[in-house]
């Protein structure tokens, strides 16, 4: 169990921001933590805008990050390599920001796929949260919002002929089926996002990382059934806002049996994503520039990222996250404003199975797949 003394933090701003409600200095709050266990490799990112790039890789090496993957837009991803020296690898996605979205999704996914293995990239990314049938109805295609949609099952044909393992985006967090997705008929039960990802999961032998801890860290045992049933399935931790709120809910004891006894298929990820548009007032492509509106603010959003995950493995930090997390005022906008935070209760993970979780995995996994896939 790890001992650090994470019972004060270091104050810096006096105005509270979405990514820093605590004020901390995220630079002193690295320093406090110290070296992680091992050198992390983060294996879920977004990383777009050099200039953000940039100020994403002072964040990340000041928390022991080493290695990114990232889905990157195409048109971004030499500049992206270059600002972060080379240590990025690529995860191969849609131009989700092209006006002509129909074709991006359906003969544009193809090319990008074949023009990211090109650059390298071994994994493919595909995205099924119910949020894609709405896309799907604009594009007037119901169909694609399917994980087995047809255009979606001849991109993976391409992907594995090409040599490279999959990721997915399946469910979204309970709070969001309460909310946004209570009209089943339109955007089915959360059980009833699995169904076609298991099918897949069968038909392509290949490996696939179920993203944001396949979707469903609420529930421990239904991903215990996942995991068993489909040995080519591995998980990451990306989403760190929805993971910190649920992750923190499960008792110690339960919560570390169940990294015990996967420590071989998790992976660490954040989901971070950076932009240009974060370093100024823009709003940035479909309002994700908002969330960040100066450098520094910017260095805020990224770092909060890497400290709210690493305390929450590492230590036994028990007090609010300082991230604000918008899904509480969704559920109960009586008790809950925008600011508002879920605790972070600290698991405090065994050093050498946070190994396992920040690097091992992945170099075992993705590596040994690259090496295997020239």
């Amino acid at each position: 169990m790890n001992d650090r003394d994470t019972s004060t933090t270091t104050a810096h701003q006096t105005r509270p921001t979405p990514a820093n409600r605590l004020g901390l200095d995220y630079r002193a709050e690295a320093s406090r933590l110290g070296p992680a266990p091992a050198p992390i490799i983060d294996v879920h990112t977004h990383i777009n805008g050099v200039a953000a790039a940039r100020i994403y890789r002072e964040a990340r090496d000041l928390y022991g990050v080493t290695t990114t993957y990232s889905m990157t837009q195409l048109r971004e991803a030499e500049a992206v390599r270059d600002a972060l020296d080379g240590t990025v690898h690529f995860i191969a996605v849609p131009d989700y920001l092209s006006d002509d979205r129909a074709r991006a999704m359906r003969e544009g996914f193809l090319e990008n796929i074949q023009a990211f293995h090109d650059l390298g990239s071994r994994i493919v990314k595909f995205w099924a949260a119910p949020r894609s049938r709405d896309m799907a109805r604009e594009i007037g295609d119901p169909d694609e919002g399917r994980l087995d949609g047809a255009w979606r099952l001849r991109a993976m044909e391409l992907g594995e002929s090409l040599g490279m393992m999959f990721m997915a985006h399946i469910g979204d967090p309970d709070t969001w089926f309460q909310t946004r997705y209570a009209e089943a008929s339109l955007y089915g039960t959360k059980s009833e996002q699995y169904l076609p990802f298991e099918r897949m999961l069968d038909r392509f032998s290949v490996p696939w990382i179920g993203a944001h801890m396949g979707g469903w860290p609420e529930d421990l045992d239904f991903l215990d059934g996942l995991l068993s049933r489909h040995d080519n399935l591995h998980l990451d931790t990306s989403a760190t806002k929805w993971m910190v709120r649920e992750l923190s809910k499960h008792p110690r004891d339960r919560f570390c049996e169940f990294f015990e006894k996967w420590r071989d298929r998790i992976l660490f990820g954040s989901d971070i994503v950076t932009l240009d548009a974060h370093l100024s007032p823009d709003d940035g492509p479909r309002g994700m520039g908002m969330q960040a509106a100066s450098e520094a603010e910017a260095f805020d959003l990224y770092a909060s990222r890497y400290w709210a995950l690493r305390t929450l493995f590492e230590t036994d930090y028990d007090g609010e996250s300082p991230i604000a997390d918008p899904d509480l005022n969704m559920i109960d906008p009586d008790r809950h404003d925008a600011m508002a935070a879920p605790p972070l209760r600290g698991k405090s993970l065994p050093a050498e199975l946070l190994r396992d979780i920040y690097r091992d995995n992945a170099v075992t996994l993705l590596d040994g797949w690259r090496e295997a896939h020239p």
